[in-house]
Protein backbone atom coordinates (compact mmCIF):
# COMPACT_ATOMS: atom_id res chain seq x y z
CA UNK A 1 0.00 0.00 0.00
CA UNK A 2 2.84 2.31 0.94
CA UNK A 3 4.49 1.66 -2.46
CA UNK A 4 1.26 2.47 -4.31
CA UNK A 5 0.97 5.65 -2.29
CA UNK A 6 4.48 6.71 -3.35
CA UNK A 7 3.71 5.95 -6.98
CA UNK A 8 0.60 8.07 -6.74
CA UNK A 9 2.56 11.02 -5.34
CA UNK A 10 5.15 10.70 -8.09
CA UNK A 11 2.45 10.64 -10.75
CA UNK A 12 0.85 13.75 -9.32
CA UNK A 13 4.28 15.53 -9.21
CA UNK A 14 5.10 14.58 -12.80
CA UNK A 15 1.72 15.80 -13.96
CA UNK A 16 2.33 19.11 -12.20
CA UNK A 17 5.77 19.50 -13.80
CA UNK A 18 4.39 18.72 -17.26
CA UNK A 19 1.55 21.16 -16.71
CA UNK A 20 4.02 23.89 -15.64
CA UNK A 21 6.30 23.20 -18.61
CA UNK A 22 3.34 23.27 -20.99
CA UNK A 23 2.13 26.48 -19.42
CA UNK A 24 5.61 28.01 -19.76
CA UNK A 25 5.80 27.01 -23.44
CA UNK A 26 2.35 28.37 -24.10
CA UNK A 27 3.36 31.61 -22.41
CA UNK A 28 6.52 31.78 -24.52
CA UNK A 29 4.57 31.11 -27.71
CA UNK A 30 2.08 33.78 -26.78
CA UNK A 31 4.91 36.25 -26.18
CA UNK A 32 6.43 35.36 -29.56
CA UNK A 33 3.06 35.78 -31.26
CA UNK A 34 2.73 39.22 -29.71
CA UNK A 35 6.10 40.43 -31.04
CA UNK A 36 5.61 43.59 -33.09
CA UNK A 37 7.61 43.86 -36.32
CA UNK A 38 7.67 46.95 -38.56
CA UNK A 39 6.91 46.50 -42.25
CA UNK A 40 6.66 48.59 -45.41
CA UNK A 41 4.39 48.35 -48.42
CA UNK A 42 6.35 48.29 -51.67
CA UNK A 43 5.48 50.50 -54.58
CA UNK A 44 7.03 51.75 -57.80
CA UNK A 45 8.51 55.17 -57.05
CA UNK A 46 9.99 58.14 -58.83
CA UNK A 47 12.63 59.69 -56.63
CA UNK A 48 16.19 60.91 -56.30
CA UNK A 49 18.64 58.63 -54.53
CA UNK A 50 22.17 59.51 -53.48
CA UNK A 51 25.36 57.47 -53.58
CA UNK A 52 28.23 58.34 -51.24
CA UNK A 53 31.86 58.55 -52.38
CA UNK A 54 34.85 59.28 -50.17
CA UNK A 55 36.37 62.61 -51.26
CA UNK A 56 39.82 64.13 -50.87
CA UNK A 57 39.59 67.93 -50.63
CA UNK A 58 42.34 70.06 -52.14
CA UNK A 59 42.75 73.77 -52.71
CA UNK A 60 42.40 74.83 -56.34
CA UNK A 61 45.80 76.51 -55.93
CA UNK A 62 48.31 75.02 -53.51
CA UNK A 63 51.98 75.71 -54.15
CA UNK A 64 55.12 74.69 -52.29
CA UNK A 65 57.48 77.58 -51.62
CA UNK A 66 61.11 76.47 -52.06
CA UNK A 67 64.52 78.11 -52.10
CA UNK A 68 66.09 78.67 -55.53
CA UNK A 69 69.57 79.52 -54.21
CA UNK A 70 71.87 78.29 -51.49
CA UNK A 71 72.48 80.33 -48.36
CA UNK A 72 71.53 80.93 -44.74
CA UNK A 73 67.93 81.83 -43.90
CA UNK A 74 68.34 85.39 -42.62
CA UNK A 75 64.80 86.57 -41.92
CA UNK A 76 61.24 85.25 -41.70
CA UNK A 77 58.67 88.00 -42.26
CA UNK A 78 55.44 86.05 -41.61
CA UNK A 79 54.02 83.64 -39.07
CA UNK A 80 52.61 80.19 -39.70
CA UNK A 81 48.99 80.21 -40.85
CA UNK A 82 49.11 83.89 -41.87
CA UNK A 83 47.10 85.29 -44.75
CA UNK A 84 49.53 86.80 -47.27
CA UNK A 85 49.13 88.84 -50.43
CA UNK A 86 50.55 87.91 -53.81
CA UNK A 87 54.08 89.33 -54.15
CA UNK A 88 54.53 89.84 -50.40
CA UNK A 89 58.04 89.03 -49.11
CA UNK A 90 57.97 85.91 -46.92
CA UNK A 91 61.64 85.05 -46.38
CA UNK A 92 65.10 86.55 -46.94
CA UNK A 93 68.25 84.53 -47.58
CA UNK A 94 71.67 86.00 -46.82
CA UNK A 95 72.70 87.73 -50.07
CA UNK A 96 76.39 88.63 -49.54
CA UNK A 97 77.57 86.16 -52.18
CA UNK A 98 74.91 87.22 -54.69
CA UNK A 99 75.76 90.90 -54.23
CA UNK A 100 79.45 90.15 -54.80
CA UNK A 101 78.60 88.25 -57.97
CA UNK A 102 76.44 91.15 -59.11
CA UNK A 103 79.27 93.65 -58.60
CA UNK A 104 81.66 91.40 -60.50
CA UNK A 105 79.20 91.01 -63.38
CA UNK A 106 78.71 94.80 -63.52
CA UNK A 107 82.48 95.35 -63.66
CA UNK A 108 82.89 92.80 -66.45
CA UNK A 109 80.14 94.50 -68.41
CA UNK A 110 81.82 97.90 -67.99
CA UNK A 111 85.10 96.43 -69.23
CA UNK A 112 83.41 94.83 -72.22
CA UNK A 113 81.69 98.11 -73.13
CA UNK A 114 85.01 99.98 -72.88
CA UNK A 115 86.77 97.39 -75.04
CA UNK A 116 84.02 97.59 -77.64
CA UNK A 117 84.31 101.37 -77.70
CA UNK A 118 88.08 101.11 -78.29
CA UNK A 119 87.59 98.63 -81.13
CA UNK A 120 84.94 100.87 -82.68
CA UNK A 121 87.33 103.85 -82.71
CA UNK A 122 89.99 101.66 -84.27
CA UNK A 123 87.51 100.59 -86.97
CA UNK A 124 86.77 104.24 -87.77
CA UNK A 125 90.52 104.94 -88.12
CA UNK A 126 91.08 101.94 -90.37
CA UNK A 127 88.10 102.89 -92.53
CA UNK A 128 89.62 106.34 -93.12
CA UNK A 129 92.99 104.87 -94.07
CA UNK A 130 91.39 102.42 -96.49
CA UNK A 131 89.53 105.23 -98.21
CA UNK A 132 92.89 107.01 -98.67
CA UNK A 133 94.38 103.77 -100.00
CA UNK A 134 96.99 103.88 -97.27
CA UNK A 135 96.19 100.36 -96.07
CA UNK A 136 94.47 97.44 -97.77
CA UNK A 137 90.82 96.44 -97.40
CA UNK A 138 91.93 93.31 -95.58
CA UNK A 139 92.84 95.41 -92.57
CA UNK A 140 89.32 96.82 -92.64
CA UNK A 141 87.80 93.33 -92.59
CA UNK A 142 89.92 92.41 -89.58
CA UNK A 143 88.84 95.54 -87.70
CA UNK A 144 85.16 94.84 -88.41
CA UNK A 145 85.53 91.27 -87.13
CA UNK A 146 87.18 92.55 -83.96
CA UNK A 147 84.25 94.91 -83.42
CA UNK A 148 81.72 92.08 -83.80
CA UNK A 149 83.66 90.03 -81.23
CA UNK A 150 83.76 92.97 -78.81
CA UNK A 151 80.03 93.55 -79.15
CA UNK A 152 79.41 89.83 -78.54
CA UNK A 153 81.42 90.08 -75.33
CA UNK A 154 79.24 93.02 -74.29
CA UNK A 155 76.08 90.94 -74.81
CA UNK A 156 77.59 88.06 -72.86
CA UNK A 157 78.48 90.41 -70.00
CA UNK A 158 74.94 91.79 -70.01
CA UNK A 159 73.56 88.23 -69.74
CA UNK A 160 75.88 87.51 -66.82
CA UNK A 161 74.73 90.71 -65.13
CA UNK A 162 71.07 89.81 -65.63
CA UNK A 163 71.71 86.33 -64.20
CA UNK A 164 73.41 87.84 -61.18
CA UNK A 165 70.49 90.23 -60.67
CA UNK A 166 68.06 87.29 -60.89
CA UNK A 167 70.06 85.30 -58.35
CA UNK A 168 70.02 88.29 -56.02
CA UNK A 169 66.25 88.54 -56.46
CA UNK A 170 65.91 84.88 -55.44
CA UNK A 171 67.22 85.77 -51.97
CA UNK A 172 63.89 87.50 -51.30
CA UNK A 173 61.18 84.87 -51.49
CA UNK A 174 57.70 86.20 -52.24
CA UNK A 175 54.18 84.76 -52.10
CA UNK A 176 53.16 83.47 -55.55
CA UNK A 177 49.54 84.53 -54.97
CA UNK A 178 47.18 85.65 -52.22
CA UNK A 179 46.52 82.82 -49.80
CA UNK A 180 47.28 81.32 -46.42
CA UNK A 181 50.66 79.83 -45.63
CA UNK A 182 51.29 76.48 -43.99
CA UNK A 183 53.84 75.49 -41.34
CA UNK A 184 57.39 76.79 -41.59
CA UNK A 185 59.69 73.82 -40.86
CA UNK A 186 62.97 75.80 -40.84
CA UNK A 187 64.12 78.58 -38.55
CA UNK A 188 66.34 81.66 -38.94
CA UNK A 189 69.95 80.59 -39.42
CA UNK A 190 69.12 77.34 -41.20
CA UNK A 191 71.35 76.48 -44.14
CA UNK A 192 69.28 76.21 -47.30
CA UNK A 193 70.16 74.26 -50.40
CA UNK A 194 68.60 74.78 -53.79
CA UNK A 195 65.07 73.34 -53.52
CA UNK A 196 64.73 73.47 -49.71
CA UNK A 197 61.06 73.52 -48.68
CA UNK A 198 60.19 76.68 -46.73
CA UNK A 199 56.38 76.46 -46.59
CA UNK A 200 53.36 76.18 -48.88
CA UNK A 201 50.66 78.65 -49.86
CA UNK A 202 47.02 77.68 -50.39
CA UNK A 203 44.29 79.70 -52.04
CA UNK A 204 41.08 78.19 -50.63
CA UNK A 205 38.55 80.55 -52.21
CA UNK A 206 37.64 77.45 -54.24
CA UNK A 207 38.42 73.80 -53.58
CA UNK A 208 38.36 70.53 -55.48
CA UNK A 209 36.84 67.37 -53.97
CA UNK A 210 38.39 64.39 -55.74
CA UNK A 211 36.59 61.01 -55.76
CA UNK A 212 36.63 57.85 -57.86
CA UNK A 213 33.93 55.84 -59.61
CA UNK A 214 34.05 52.40 -61.20
CA UNK A 215 34.04 51.75 -64.93
CA UNK A 216 30.45 50.47 -64.67
CA UNK A 217 29.32 53.66 -62.94
CA UNK A 218 31.16 55.71 -65.54
CA UNK A 219 29.35 53.95 -68.38
CA UNK A 220 25.95 54.20 -66.67
CA UNK A 221 26.23 57.83 -65.56
CA UNK A 222 28.48 59.55 -68.11
CA UNK A 223 29.42 57.66 -71.29
CA UNK A 224 25.92 56.42 -72.15
CA UNK A 225 24.08 59.54 -71.08
CA UNK A 226 23.20 62.62 -73.06
CA UNK A 227 25.05 65.76 -71.89
CA UNK A 228 21.99 67.12 -70.09
CA UNK A 229 21.44 63.84 -68.21
CA UNK A 230 25.06 63.06 -67.41
CA UNK A 231 26.30 63.46 -63.84
CA UNK A 232 28.71 66.05 -65.23
CA UNK A 233 25.71 68.36 -65.61
CA UNK A 234 24.45 67.87 -62.04
CA UNK A 235 25.10 69.72 -58.82
CA UNK A 236 26.47 67.58 -56.01
CA UNK A 237 26.53 67.85 -52.24
CA UNK A 238 29.39 67.44 -49.82
CA UNK A 239 29.23 65.97 -46.31
CA UNK A 240 32.08 67.00 -44.02
CA UNK A 241 34.00 64.78 -41.62
CA UNK A 242 31.72 65.72 -38.70
CA UNK A 243 28.62 64.59 -40.61
CA UNK A 244 27.42 68.13 -41.33
CA UNK A 245 26.41 69.09 -44.87
CA UNK A 246 28.45 71.76 -46.61
CA UNK A 247 26.11 74.68 -47.47
CA UNK A 248 27.27 75.14 -51.10
CA UNK A 249 26.76 72.83 -54.09
CA UNK A 250 29.60 71.71 -56.34
CA UNK A 251 30.01 71.10 -60.06
CA UNK A 252 31.52 67.82 -61.32
CA UNK A 253 34.42 67.75 -63.77
CA UNK A 254 36.50 64.91 -65.18
CA UNK A 255 39.89 64.79 -63.49
CA UNK A 256 41.48 61.95 -65.49
CA UNK A 257 41.35 60.68 -69.06
CA UNK A 258 42.10 57.01 -68.39
CA UNK A 259 41.10 54.24 -65.98
CA UNK A 260 43.58 52.94 -63.41
CA UNK A 261 44.64 49.44 -64.45
CA UNK A 262 44.94 48.17 -60.88
CA UNK A 263 41.49 49.27 -59.67
CA UNK A 264 39.41 49.85 -62.80
CA UNK A 265 38.34 53.27 -61.55
CA UNK A 266 38.53 56.81 -62.85
CA UNK A 267 38.79 60.01 -60.82
CA UNK A 268 36.32 62.88 -60.93
CA UNK A 269 36.47 66.17 -59.12
CA UNK A 270 33.79 68.53 -57.89
CA UNK A 271 34.58 72.23 -57.64
CA UNK A 272 33.07 73.97 -54.60
CA UNK A 273 33.06 77.67 -53.71
CA UNK A 274 34.54 78.34 -50.26
CA UNK A 275 33.66 81.94 -49.35
CA UNK A 276 33.72 81.30 -45.58
CA UNK A 277 37.02 79.35 -45.76
CA UNK A 278 35.42 76.36 -44.01
CA UNK A 279 37.20 73.86 -46.24
CA UNK A 280 40.95 73.42 -45.95
CA UNK A 281 43.53 71.81 -48.19
CA UNK A 282 43.90 68.13 -47.27
CA UNK A 283 40.47 67.77 -45.59
CA UNK A 284 38.17 64.79 -46.25
CA UNK A 285 34.46 64.34 -46.80
CA UNK A 286 31.83 62.46 -48.80
CA UNK A 287 30.32 63.41 -52.14
CA UNK A 288 26.60 62.63 -52.51
CA UNK A 289 25.95 61.86 -56.16
CA UNK A 290 22.25 62.16 -57.14
CA UNK A 291 20.53 59.63 -59.38
CA UNK A 292 16.98 60.01 -60.69
CA UNK A 293 14.97 56.78 -60.75
CA UNK A 294 11.47 56.26 -62.14
CA UNK A 295 8.86 53.50 -61.69
CA UNK A 296 11.29 51.30 -59.78
CA UNK A 297 10.79 48.98 -56.81
CA UNK A 298 13.17 49.86 -53.99
CA UNK A 299 13.63 48.25 -50.58
CA UNK A 300 15.38 49.56 -47.46
CA UNK A 301 18.83 48.14 -46.80
CA UNK A 302 17.64 47.02 -43.32
CA UNK A 303 15.08 44.72 -44.93
CA UNK A 304 17.66 42.65 -46.80
CA UNK A 305 19.72 39.78 -45.38
CA UNK A 306 22.07 37.35 -47.09
CA UNK A 307 22.50 33.58 -46.87
CA UNK A 308 25.24 31.92 -48.93
CA UNK A 309 25.67 34.96 -51.18
CA UNK A 310 21.97 35.18 -51.93
CA UNK A 311 19.73 38.06 -50.88
CA UNK A 312 16.41 37.56 -49.09
CA UNK A 313 13.59 39.51 -47.50
CA UNK A 314 10.66 38.44 -45.32
CA UNK A 315 7.33 38.90 -47.12
CA UNK A 316 4.09 39.11 -45.09
CA UNK A 317 1.49 36.59 -46.27
CA UNK A 318 -1.59 38.38 -44.90
CA UNK A 319 -3.42 41.55 -45.79
CA UNK A 320 -4.57 41.89 -42.17
CA UNK A 321 -3.05 44.54 -39.94
CA UNK A 322 -3.32 42.56 -36.70
CA UNK A 323 -1.51 39.29 -37.45
CA UNK A 324 0.60 37.80 -40.21
CA UNK A 325 3.21 35.21 -41.00
CA UNK A 326 6.47 35.91 -42.79
CA UNK A 327 7.89 33.99 -45.71
CA UNK A 328 11.56 34.13 -46.65
CA UNK A 329 11.75 35.24 -50.29
CA UNK A 330 14.79 35.27 -52.57
CA UNK A 331 15.35 38.53 -54.52
CA UNK A 332 17.84 39.89 -57.04
CA UNK A 333 19.38 43.20 -56.00
CA UNK A 334 20.20 46.04 -58.32
CA UNK A 335 22.25 49.13 -57.58
CA UNK A 336 22.58 50.33 -54.00
CA UNK A 337 21.77 53.99 -53.36
CA UNK A 338 22.45 55.22 -49.86
CA UNK A 339 20.27 53.10 -47.53
CA UNK A 340 18.18 51.53 -50.31
CA UNK A 341 18.48 48.87 -53.00
CA UNK A 342 16.89 48.84 -56.42
CA UNK A 343 15.20 45.47 -57.03
CA UNK A 344 15.69 43.63 -60.31
CA UNK A 345 13.39 40.69 -59.59
CA UNK A 346 11.59 38.82 -56.81
CA UNK A 347 9.24 41.55 -55.58
CA UNK A 348 6.40 43.64 -56.92
CA UNK A 349 4.41 46.69 -55.94
CA UNK A 350 1.85 46.16 -53.19
CA UNK A 351 3.74 43.45 -51.33
CA UNK A 352 4.52 43.89 -47.66
CA UNK A 353 8.02 43.16 -46.37
CA UNK A 354 9.62 43.31 -42.94
CA UNK A 355 11.43 46.63 -42.54
CA UNK A 356 13.95 45.69 -39.80
CA UNK A 357 14.60 43.01 -37.21
CA UNK A 358 15.09 40.21 -39.74
CA UNK A 359 17.89 38.62 -37.70
CA UNK A 360 15.41 37.53 -35.00
CA UNK A 361 12.85 35.99 -37.40
CA UNK A 362 12.51 32.58 -38.97
CA UNK A 363 10.63 31.43 -42.03
CA UNK A 364 6.92 31.09 -41.19
CA UNK A 365 7.13 33.04 -37.91
CA UNK A 366 3.95 34.78 -36.70
CA UNK A 367 4.19 38.51 -36.05
CA UNK A 368 2.08 41.52 -35.24
CA UNK A 369 2.86 43.90 -38.13
CA UNK A 370 3.33 47.63 -37.59
CA UNK A 371 3.23 49.79 -40.71
CA UNK A 372 6.14 52.14 -41.52
CA UNK A 373 5.58 54.49 -44.42
CA UNK A 374 8.04 53.98 -47.28
CA UNK A 375 7.44 57.60 -48.28
CA UNK A 376 8.56 58.78 -44.85
CA UNK A 377 11.78 56.77 -45.15
CA UNK A 378 12.52 58.26 -48.55
CA UNK A 379 11.67 61.74 -47.27
CA UNK A 380 13.95 61.34 -44.27
CA UNK A 381 16.79 60.20 -46.50
CA UNK A 382 16.37 63.19 -48.83
CA UNK A 383 15.98 65.63 -45.90
CA UNK A 384 19.23 64.39 -44.45
CA UNK A 385 21.01 65.68 -47.56
CA UNK A 386 19.60 69.18 -47.38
Amino acid sequence: MRTSFYFGLCSIAMAAIIACTSSSRNSTNQNEEKRTVPYVILKAVDTTLYTDYVADIQAVRNVEVRSKVEGFLERIYVDEGALVQGGQILFKINDDEQRANLSKAQALLNNAIADAKTVRLELERVTTLVKKNIISKTDLDVAEAQLHAAEARVQEAKSDLQRAQTQLGYTRIRAPFTGRIDRIPLKVGSLLTEGSLLTSVSDVNEVYAYFTISETEYLQNIARKSPENSILSKKVRLTLADGQHYPHLGEIELAESAFKEQTGTISLRARFPNPDKILKHGATGNIQLPTQISSSIIVPQKSVFEIQDKAYVYVLDSAADSAAHVNMTNIELGTRFGHFYLIRSGLKAGQKIVFEGTQSLTDGAAIEPELVSLDSLLHSASQGLK
